[in-house]
């Protein structure tokens, strides 16, 4: 397997950090991106203590500005992009303002704006290193709580940001099928992160090892969901 040059949005912790280290430990140039650029220099500070060999830079998906200095970063220094893992996301409600009586709006805004449009941007911006690969892939951190076929009631901004983060999905994969460049999202289970919280039923390693797989596979498909390396209903 050669080395691929990947770049993974909101990793200075939880999943993101597992996905860096999994890649980095499997010898891939791994760009490890955050919004706050001391604890991502922490993040990769950690990782080379364990003599692991990540790259860095700031990266807020929320900001075309932000977007357009990674994009010249990858750009002059490796010439292209292989993987794109969009991981970075928020989960900002909670049962007080999550129903359909009593969500606040503005939360819904916030979630969407990182959670979708931060998506949509970054790989928006990085298609054209992404052309230049001869095997690109695009990988979107979803949830089963996006999933239509299994939609409940409650936390609707996190709900919506990721089924619209799956219908993108489906878009770029067959507006980008004629560059070659594969498009999948994956849903992680309930990680013990910050997010997740401790009750959580899965460790880091089993949360990140989908996306893992997504982007280091021979033969990857294109346009498909997937929890456990298994095809899953949107």
């Amino acid at each position: 397997m050669s080395s691929k040059i990947i770049l993974v949005t909101g990793a200075n912790k939880g999943i993101g950090l597992e996905i860096v280290k999994q890649l980095a430990e499997l010898k891939h140039s791994v760009i490890l991106t955050s919004r706050n650029e001391n604890l991502g220099i922490k993040a990769v500070n950690s990782l080379k203590e364990k003599n692991l060999n990540v790259d860095y830079h700031q990266l807020e998906v929320t900001s075309d500005e932000s977007i357009e200095k990674a994009f010249d970063y990858v750009k002059n220094k490796y010439g292209k992009l292989d993987v794109l893992i969009n991981n970075a996301g928020v989960f900002l409600e909670n049962q007080e303002n999550s129903s359909f009586f009593n969500c606040d709006i503005d939360i819904i805004k916030q979630t969407m704006e990182i959670n979708f449009f931060g998506a949509l941007k970054v790989s928006k911006k990085f298609v054209d290193l992404l052309k230049q690969s001869d095997d690109a892939r695009i990988i979107n951190m979803s949830s089963g709580m996006g999933q239509l076929s299994e939609m409940g009631g409650g936390y609707i901004g996190y709900r919506v940001s990721k089924t619209s983060l799956n219908a993108l999905t489906r878009i770029m994969s067959n507006e980008l099928r004629k560059y070659k460049i594969k498009v999948n999202t994956m849903c992680p289970g309930w990680v013990k992160t910050d997010m997740g919280g401790p009750n959580a039923t899965r460790e880091l390693p089993q949360g990140a090892d989908t996306a893992v797989w997504l982007a280091t596979v021979e033969d990857c498909p294109t346009g498909k969901f997937f929890k456990d390396r298994k095809e899953i209903d949107w």
